[in-house]
């Protein structure tokens, strides 16, 4: 029997299962500190996102709020203006200035809308359109198509793009 002189390649020394064991550890040992950071990172976006969460709703509901503050404070002269109005006496002879007073209020009102960027709908003589219009009397009408709005119940508005109120209308049923 011949004898095996080479040098054995898998040794299993006590100390080279301490160093294969201390290089397994180090390596755990720094997965578990990555892990951690990654964790903590985590931690830490998330806390970020949710104060952000909150400050642009507190930012969105303060600027609905200036908004709206800023709406009421155009609002209260005419509040004012009415009140002056409704003490008035009304006799025959004021009715006239009593209409004119009113009158201007109506106007102060449609140019602080107009500012607002509020616009009506012009309805009577158009085309029914159910995004726009709220028809609530259809009636056989002469000389008129169907379809066709003949009498505005009650005005509609839009802010920009974006309907405020429908207009309330009568549409005729057919020509006649």
């Amino acid at each position: 029997m011949q004898e095996d002189n080479r040098p054995d390649t898998a040794v299993d020394t006590p100390a080279a299962s301490e160093a294969t064991a201390s290089v397994a550890a180090t390596e755990t040992a720094q997965l578990q500190r990555e892990r951690d950071e990654y964790y903590d990172l985590l931690l830490r976006k998330t806390a970020e996102f949710d104060n952000y969460r909150k400050r642009i709703e507190r930012d969105r509901q303060a600027s609905a709020e200036a908004n709206a503050a800023d709406l009421l404070r155009d609002l209260l002269p005419l509040v004012d203006d009415l009140e002056r109005a409704l003490k008035a006496e009304a006799g025959a002879e004021e009715a006239e200035t009593y209409r004119r007073g009113v009158e201007l209020i109506q106007k102060r009102l449609d140019d602080i809308l107009r500012r607002r960027g509020v616009k009506p709908i012009e309805s009577v003589g158009t085309d029914f359109d159910p995004n726009f219009h709220e028809a609530v009397v259809h009636e056989p009408a002469a000389g008129r198509r169907d379809g066709e709005v003949i009498e505005e119940f009650r005005r509609g508005y839009m802010l920009g793009e974006r309907l405020l109120r429908p207009s309330m209308v009568k549409v005729a049923k057919g020509g006649q």
